[in-house]
């Protein structure tokens, strides 16, 4: 026992003077669960989609209308947009003209329209439009359901006006008081309060349910009341939602018009596809830097430096290697994507392409650059695990960004998983041209610059192959 305790010592002291094997097995592990506590929201109150960006056009005068803009705007999933940034850095409010070509260039992705005729003056019902670029499906099926759920709660009071208004047309302005006049009493009999009231509530739209709101007057001696006939035959309490649901749905008429992507024919591949193949590409080309600490072991280093060869050099001929690796493994990815889900690869093939260059250049500087930093063998794939992790989470390869909190939406948008898949959207999904994709070109070629300078100097001034 002696032995093995010694022994065991021995591992122990070995396993405490490895910085490296200290650092993965402690430090990096508290570390992912502490950012993945932020990406996640764990360290907010309200978890769910926040700052998703939302346009909204109000061309109605409608009161109700602008109260369903304010609620819009308090929703803390939605970053309501109204107004438009004019070349001299002026304001105007947006316009329905403005939006097909703003969600076209990505300054959002989802929009809503309060037409002029949000009341429909053709029968008793309310009239919408929402336009929308629906690249990412969990995302849009949540807006679908914000929106919604905003929607319908002011339906009431706009199709109460709607009545109102057909009504008039059917009655007459004389014949219409009458109406709301018996109205107002007969609500006010069953429920209680000022007959004058209710009637003024009715007139402007609100059909009275302002005063079932009320509370309910002093009991009386009277018998409690028969419940309703649907729960009389047992009916379900989710039963009479999905009714009222339905109801709703037939008098609310929403126009959805898809402004990108509408010809893609796997939209749920042509998303996934792109963030899996760059979290895979980051994990290739950080396996592959490693290569250096071995080529070191084998003393092979050594014997290039002593040839004409600098370290610059040695780093950019591993560069090179890692570009075409990368640009290798993205094709294989994508053209497996195209036999096993049909994503129209070989429509977009030169921009897509070009895309997966610069891809494979920014990931494979970020090998280099890891290269250039780590110490040892094991502490380059502790660290390579560790920023592919955390790149791949905040990048949105893993689920939609708007599901983060802000501040880790901002910090998604540093990351290359963010904008190598920015740019496989823009060719796979709503099929933009070479000179539209050069933001995001210029974007990978600046973080693969920056990086590779980096990790150039720090290797020129370490000792790392001596």
């Amino acid at each position: 026992m002696r032995v093995i305790l010694t022994l065991v010592r021995k591992d122990i002291a070995n396993f405490l003077r490895n910085r490296a094997a200290v650092g993965l097995t402690f430090f990096v592990p508290v570390a992912l669960i502490y950012i993945f506590g932020w990406v996640f929201g764990l360290h907010q109150k309200d978890t769910g989609p926040t700052g998703i960006r939302l346009a909204v056009v109000n061309a109605s005068t409608n009161p109700a209308a602008q109260k369903l803009v304010d609620a819009l705007a308090t929703e803390t999933a939605f970053h309501v947009i109204t107004t438009r940034e004019l070349p001299d850095h002026t304001t105007r409010p947006l316009a329905e003209a403005d939006l097909r070509p703003l969600i076209h260039d990505g300054k959002f992705r989802f929009a809503v329209v309060i037409p002029a005729d949000v009341v429909r003056t053709d029968g008793i019902g309310l009239h919408l439009k929402i336009l929308s670029d629906p690249r990412n499906e969990i995302e849009t099926q949540m807006v679908n359901g914000l929106l919604q759920k905003a929607i319908f709660s002011h339906v009431p009071e706009l199709l109460g006006q709607s009545l109102q208004a057909r009504a008039r047309g059917f009655l007459g302005e004389a014949r219409s008081d009458q109406f709301n006049r018996s109205l107002a009493r007969a609500i006010t009999t069953a429920f209680g309060g000022d007959p004058a009231t209710v009637q003024r509530e009715i007139e402007a739209g609100g059909l009275g349910l302002g005063t079932l709101a009320q509370p309910a007057p002093a009991p009386s001696a009277a018998p409690p009341a028969p419940p309703a006939p649907a729960q009389a035959k047992g009916a379900t309490p989710v039963q009479a939602p999905s009714a009222a649901a339905d109801f709703l749905s037939r008098l609310v008429k929403i126009d959805q018009e898809q402004v990108v992507g509408k010809d893609v024919r796997s939209p749920l591949a042509t998303q996934l596809v792109g963030g899996w193949a760059i979290m895979f590409l980051l994990f290739a080309v950080s396996a592959s830097s490693a290569a250096f600490f071995d080529e070191k072991s084998s003393g092979l280093f050594q014997r290039l430096l002593a040839a004409p060869v600098t370290r610059a050099q040695l780093l950019w001929s591993r560069f090179v290697y890692g570009v075409g690796l990368g640009l290798v493994q993205l094709t294989t990815l994508f053209t497996a994507g195209r036999l096993m889900y049909g994503i129209d690869v070989f429509g977009h093939f030169g921009s897509l392409m070009v895309v997966c260059i610069f891809a494979a250049a920014a990931c494979t500087s970020f090998g280099m650059f890891i290269a250039a930093i780590a110490p040892n063998a094991q502490a380059a794939n502790g660290l390579a695990t560790f920023f592919v992790m955390v790149m791949s989470a905040t990048g949105g390869a893993w689920y939609p960004m708007s599901l983060m909190p802000e501040f880790m939406q901002q910090v998604g948008k540093l990351t290359v998983v963010y904008w190598s898949m920015e740019g496989f959207a823009q060719v796979l999904w709503a099929g933009r041209s070479f000179r539209e994709l050069l933001p995001v070109l210029g974007v990978l070629a600046g973080i693969t610059a920056g990086v590779m300078a980096i990790a150039v100097w720090r290797l020129n001034h370490k000792r790392m192959f001596e």
